[in-house]
């Protein structure tokens, strides 16, 4: 059974080692953005709750709440569903896309993107699971061995 965690690769190493050294970051990166985009896709198309609305209606009759009122309206508006979700969306594409062409050994610049994105807290792909993705990814693409082999 071969070791995918980052086995020490010698210098000047293959593509086939640089690309073994890539793979399973690159795949979990795959899967966890992938599972991000398309919740943050239902939560673009999905309807609101009636429940969630009736409690968020009943916040707002607290009179310590007031200041907070149009912020509230807003974020249950369509409007800010658009403005808190498109950028998730997008930001969970471009990971995907990134952790792609680092798999393939493919377009440096955009793996390394990939990385750093996966380390954004609330962006990144699957919350916080995504900050060990991306640090395990950017250490593995700074191997001067993988770097070598990026087309």
């Amino acid at each position: 059974m071969e070791n995918n965690f980052g086995t020490p690769m010698s210098p000047g190493g293959s593509p086939a080692q640089a690309r073994e050294a890539v793979s399973l970051p690159a795949i979990l990166l795959m899967v966890t953005s992938a599972l991000t985009f398309l919740y943050g896709l239902y939560g673009l198309v999905s309807p609101v709750n009636a429940d969630q609305m009736a409690q968020v209606q009943q916040m707002m009759q607290d009179p310590n709440m007031a200041p907070m009122r149009g912020f509230v309206e807003f974020l249950t508006s369509t409007g800010g569903r658009l403005v808190f979700t498109v950028p998730y969306v997008i930001l969970n594409g471009l990971i995907f896309l990134g952790a792609l062409k680092m798999r393939g050994l493919q377009s440096y610049g955009l793996a390394m993107t990939a990385g750093i994105l996966a380390l954004i807290p609330c962006c990144g792909p699957c919350g916080c699971f995504g900050i060990p993705l991306g640090i395990w990814a950017l250490v593995v693409l700074r191997k001067p061995e993988v770097r070598a082999a990026f087309t």
